[in-house]
């Protein structure tokens, strides 16, 4: 469940990376926001599905 939500903000991560990408090529903003706030947003929702993924990692324990 979690591995599912830390996919989906990976994959919105990579499309606010992308939209970044494209505003700054544009030299405009998209919706308002602008690249360098593109680029936090992206950041941001990488860090939130690392800590997601870390804190609920299954740990097996082989005896």
């Amino acid at each position: 469940m979690m591995r599912n939500i830390a996919l989906a903000l990976i994959i919105l991560a990579a499309v606010g990376l992308l939209s970044a990408i494209v505003s700054v090529l544009m030299e405009s903003t998209i919706l308002g926001i602008s690249a360098e706030q593109f680029s936090r947003i992206c950041s941001n929702l990488a860090l939130i599905s690392i800590a997601l993924a870390v804190w609920f990692k299954k740990v097996s324990i082989s005896e």
